[in-house]
């Protein structure tokens, strides 16, 4: 999405560098708009280097493009954070004497504003009037909080935390459409014991279905998250108060908590990495080289949990797979999906390429979608909270 974040000049503007980094990392183009007063407390250079585009705040620049007028018509969004006193009475007003106020008036987008000022300035009847005006308009607003302001004062006018505004952001943007919709999503990568220290498994992160549980989510969907052998940091972003996380190891609790789970779900998505074989046999002791030889391990191969999902599926229930390939070229890749999605027997399947440097452990994706009957559903590219958004519109057209 394309975000313009507005940056007015008060000392709560360097929480708008994070909020900056939640965006871009959340995978959304962000264009920061700082008044001249703004670039007191935080510079151009920073606010370039976070939000990798240029940065003004003059009408005058690029006026072949006309771009007093054209970055509010391109927004889907438009943030002001933090919004002085005086902002929001210039807003007010419909005043446009730069940038930011060009922008705002030339945006038919969701405008998100987070107040940051003194208690006093907050509380002064002509800024109450101000938010009452701008609420009657249809702006969304966020905060004030409540707590330590500059000087040592407390109380309201602290701007919201960059993690709330960002919350509010993704809110707006996003939409409510499995809102009551109850989703299973797997993840990561099943790990099969050879020894107490050593296993088979693959290199998924969990990534791409820790985006699918949080995209499910915040569209209204209440989630439960089967996460296999997933970095701390990475589940992190499935803090979500409708998410709920079972956590597995290797194939076989996987196949037991996703048959336990698929039963009361409208929509089973199967992302995790499932090891094909394991062991036979695991040894309770470290194998070591004092035992004489390469140790010999006879596999077995693992049950295909989606298949099995796919099989008993009740009637409604839509059960989506993945696939992940090392292909030739395209051609292959979606010959390859094909006969998977016919074989597995899933509604949706969403196929990728994988390599030393692509798919697994990285922070952006491309797959295919092939929906019902392997028609072509679609492509999506870029951070995997992008590539989820893409997948749920699939699957949102299906349910």
């Amino acid at each position: 999405m394309n975000i313009v974040v507005g940056v007015t000049g008060g000392i709560a503007a360097y929480k708008t560098v994070h909020l900056v980094r939640l965006l871009t990392k959340g995978g959304h183009d962000v264009t920061v708009v700082p008044t001249e007063d703004a670039l007191r407390f935080v510079g151009l250079p920073t606010w370039e280097a976070i939000s990798r585009h240029p940065v003004t705040t003059s009408v005058h620049d690029d006026v072949a493009k006309v771009r007093h007028v054209a970055l509010g018509q391109a927004a889907d969004l438009v943030i002001v954070a933090p919004a002085t006193a005086n902002s929001l009475a210039k807003m007010t007003a419909g005043l446009a004497d730069d940038l930011l106020g060009t922008t705002l008036l030339a945006t038919e987008a969701p405008v998100l504003i987070a107040p940051a000022m003194h208690a006093e300035m907050w509380r002064n009847r002509a800024t109450q009037a101000n938010i009452a005006t701008l609420r009657e308009r249809g702006v969304h607003i966020v905060g004030p909080a409540d707590g330590e302001l500059a000087g040592g004062d407390s109380g309201p006018g602290r701007m919201s935390e960059p993690e709330e505004i960002f919350a509010a952001a993704q809110a707006l943007l996003t939409p409510g459409d499995l809102l009551g919709v109850r989703v299973v999503v797997s993840a990561g990568g099943t790990r099969e014991p050879i020894d107490p220290v050593r296993f088979l498994g693959n290199r998924s992160s969990g990534r791409q279905g820790v985006a699918l549980a949080a995209e499910a989510a915040a569209r209204g969907a209440e989630v439960t998250l089967v996460a296999a052998n997933i970095a701390g940091d990475v589940l992190a972003e499935a803090r979500h108060p409708a998410i709920r996380i079972v956590t597995v190891g290797a194939a076989a609790e996987l196949a037991d908590a996703m048959k336990r789970e698929a039963v009361e779900a409208d929509v089973v998505v199967m992302a995790a990495a499932v090891a094909d074989y394991r062991p036979v046999e695991v040894s309770e002791r470290k194998l070591t080289k004092e035992s004489g030889g390469v140790p010999p391990i006879e596999l077995a191969e693992n049950e295909d949990i989606v298949a099995a999902l796919a099989s008993a599926r009740r009637p409604g229930q839509l059960v989506v797979g993945f696939a992940a390939e090392t292909p030739e070229d395209e051609v292959e890749l979606l010959e390859r999906a094909h006969r998977k999605q016919q074989r597995k027997g899933v509604d949706l399947l969403i196929v990728n390429a994988v390599g030393w440097e692509r798919g697994f452990e990285t922070a952006e994706n491309a797959v295919h979608i092939l929906g019902p009957g392997g028609v072509d559903a679609g492509v999506a590219s870029g951070s995997k909270r992008l590539v989820a958004a893409a997948i749920w519109d699939a699957i949102a057209r299906e349910h």
